[in-house]
């Protein structure tokens, strides 16, 4: 738990604060993974039993892996939200691997066998550069995700322009100042930052967990109106996924 008075929002990628208060034991490096799966129509007419047994199947796999020690996987519908993307698994784990050995079994299942992996995004945890000097000792856990029980979660992949790297330390550290001071008037907001250079397409996934939609959306549009903005190259496709706290439940809604 924060603090009372904390700001959860800490920024855009790069918010998270960089400061050193004293010697904290290291946390294992972190893999993210946002995966986003689409059925394929033709399962919708099997019969009930075969799409029960499927789901029945998916879901074990799940279950499997969410037993095991430092893992993470949080399930999300979006079914009415979005065209391309029924439902994604949010997996947080301790090797790559993990990803690749599950996703090999989930797709062997009775429903598994009728998925399209739509999007799938790699991070890894990482402290930032920039200090938030509103809350200078919130960067500690934000190297260590444990993902909440938010009622939605909203992410998109986000790629800056090079001319943002090529600005002085000095210069980006105002900018970021202006957008932490932004993201502090919504306390509601979580950040979690995570990175991707070098090992996905693009630079950072951020995923924001609130219960109230509308404190995101006016965030963002605050957010357009900063300095740092001007430095987005894209930020798109943007997910809104609403949690499930039992994967079955979230299979249900297909």
């Amino acid at each position: 738990m924060r603090p009372q008075g904390k700001p959860s929002f800490v920024g855009r990628p790069g918010a998270q604060s960089s400061g050193e208060t004293a010697a904290r034991p290291s946390l294992p490096t972190q893999f993210v993974n946002f995966s986003f799966f689409k059925v394929d129509p033709a399962w919708r007419r099997l019969s009930e039993e075969e799409q029960e047994q499927g789901k029945q199947e998916f879901a074990a796999v799940v279950k499997e892996y969410q037993g095991r020690p430092g893992m993470f996987v949080l399930s999300y519908s979006l079914v009415g939200i979005r065209a391309d993307a029924e439902f994604m698994l949010w997996r947080i784990a301790n090797e790559i691997e993990v990803f690749q050995e599950m996703t090999t079994q989930l797709m062997k299942t009775g429903l598994g066998k009728y998925l399209t992996i739509t999007y799938s995004y790699l991070s890894i945890t990482k402290r930032s550069i920039y200090v938030d000097k509103m809350d200078p000792e919130h960067q500690n856990p934000r190297t260590h995700i444990i993902p909440g029980r938010s009622k939605y979660l909203f992410i998109y992949p986000f790629i800056k322009t090079r001319d943002w790297y090529q600005l002085s330390f000095p210069a980006r550290q105002g900018m970021m100042d202006e957008h932490i001071q932004v993201g502090s008037k919504y306390p509601s907001v979580k950040l979690n930052t995570t990175y991707s250079f070098g090992i996905d397409d693009q630079e950072f996934v951020v995923a924001f967990e609130t219960d109230e939609a509308k404190d995101f959306l006016n965030l963002v549009q605050e957010l357009r109106e900063t300095e740092a903005s001007r430095y987005t190259l894209r930020d798109v496709p943007m997910f809104t996924c609403v949690s499930y706290s039992d994967i079955m439940d979230a299979l249900n809604t297909l």
